[in-house]
């Protein structure tokens, strides 16, 4: 019979209290693309803006380097920022790298890289502009028919790489890459197509047909008046459909069981089938819920502002928003600021060439951030999983010795 006064025994001993729990050691890639961080509201709080401070720190040292007064440049892009109509064009813009950054968070939560966000958008956004402007329906559901197509088509094309990957072993970065690519090639060949774009008169721009006035949104500037709020300028209307894909998206992932199979996929796949996941089905499921969020990227300005598909509709939105799901760690709080901060950046470079800086610094401003922000964040973690070992690690030997002291 074993000894019940065995030192080992009783540090184990279930009556006792355990030791504080340690982080799952995460490798660093997953790491970051999942957003894990500091678990302590004290360093959850210190890591960002500890961040913020260095990369302010590299970013003035760029603008010395580039012959330019740092303090002077950074209060003309304040002074910009702060006026009524950039304000709105910030806002709007937040807007659409908000949902981008959404996107591409549900991916990262399961460590899966889905860079086709960006032909996901596009090629919904062009295909349900030319449903909206070729069909005329009463309000709301011009709207809910735009928007409904606008998700079905970025799931349906997300959805391609998804099935790669659990059939035949492709990589969801070569595959969605390639899905850019043929979602370019794919829109340039249907804008050609008379029957769904034309030439617009007086221009080399070609566009799908306008989408009549009971399919579009109207701006919050009515609502904001209400309040006594009034800006100079529309700021979008779905800017609240952000707002609730946010919240879902945090719903989802911390409080339901499609969440908990999706981040326990993303840990181990081995380990999640043998609790009874079935990791390859999630696989999917997560790459078409990536792809239906994308698919909402481009509402907010379809639906608001251009009315129509053209050669001027925003690109490049799903690249922004990978950086933007990185630096908000993927929380949607987190996401929001984020996006508002790149928002910024893009709208004040042009008041950097009247102070002769060059507008492509914003560019190497944005990169700095991130990259401080994620080494920042990583350092930080892997030391306190370092200080919860060693917290760990004291308290098993301060057990033994009190056992051996009883005995």
């Amino acid at each position: 019979m074993s000894d019940p006064k065995d030192p080992d025994l009783a540090a184990k001993s279930p009556d006792a209290p355990g030791p504080p729990e340690v982080p799952e050691p995460v490798p660093a890639w997953k790491a970051i693309l999942r957003g894990l961080g500091p678990r302590g509201l004290g360093l959850r709080i210190g890591a960002p803006v500890l961040a913020l401070l260095i990369s302010l720190g590299i970013t003035m040292i760029l603008l010395r380097v580039t012959g330019a007064d740092p303090v002077s440049s950074i209060q003309s892009m304040i002074d910009y920022g702060t006026t009524s109509n950039s304000i709105v064009d910030i806002v709007n813009r937040a807007t659409r790298y908000y949902l981008s950054a959404v996107a591409v968070a549900i991916g990262f939560r399961m460590a899966l890289l889905n860079i086709g966000v960006d032909g996901q958008y596009r090629l919904a956004a062009f295909l349900a502009a030319a449903l909206g402007g070729a069909l005329t329906l009463p309000a709301p559901l011009g709207q809910l028919l735009v928007i409904v197509a606008a998700m079905v088509v970025g799931g349906l094309w997300a959805a391609i790489a998804g099935v790669l990957k659990v059939t035949r072993g492709v990589s969801e970065v070569l595959s969605t890459i390639m899905l850019n690519a043929i979602a370019t090639g794919l829109i340039a060949y249907l804008l050609n197509d008379q029957r769904l774009a034309e030439l617009r008169p007086g221009s080399n721009n070609v566009a799908t047909p306008k989408i009549p006035s009971d399919g579009r949104v109207g701006s919050l500037n009515g609502f904001l008046s209400s309040i006594g709020i009034d800006l100079p300028g529309d700021v979008y209307g779905l800017l609240p459909l952000a707002i609730v894909v946010g919240v879902v998206f945090w719903v989802v992932i911390n409080y339901t069981r499609f969440g908990f199979d999706l981040k326990v996929s993303g840990l181990s796949q081995s380990a999640a089938q043998a609790s009874g996941v079935n990791a390859r089905r999630m696989i999917v499921y997560t790459m078409i819920a990536s792809g239906v969020v994308a698919g909402l990227i481009g509402m907010p300005e379809l639906l608001g502002a251009s009315y129509e598909y053209s050669l001027n509709f925003p690109a490049g939105l799903g690249f922004t928003g990978i950086t933007v799901a990185l630096l908000g760690r993927n929380h949607p709080a987190g996401i929001a600021l984020a996006a508002l901060l790149f928002a910024f950046l893009d709208q004040t470079s042009d008041v950097l060439q009247e102070v002769d800086v060059p507008k492509e610094i914003v560019g190497v401003m944005q990169g700095v951030v991130v990259l401080t922000v994620v080494i920042v964040y990583e350092l930080v973690r892997r030391w306190e999983i370092r200080l919860q070992q060693r917290t760990v690690a004291a308290e098993l030997a301060t057990g033994r010795d009190l056992a051996r002291e009883a005995s």
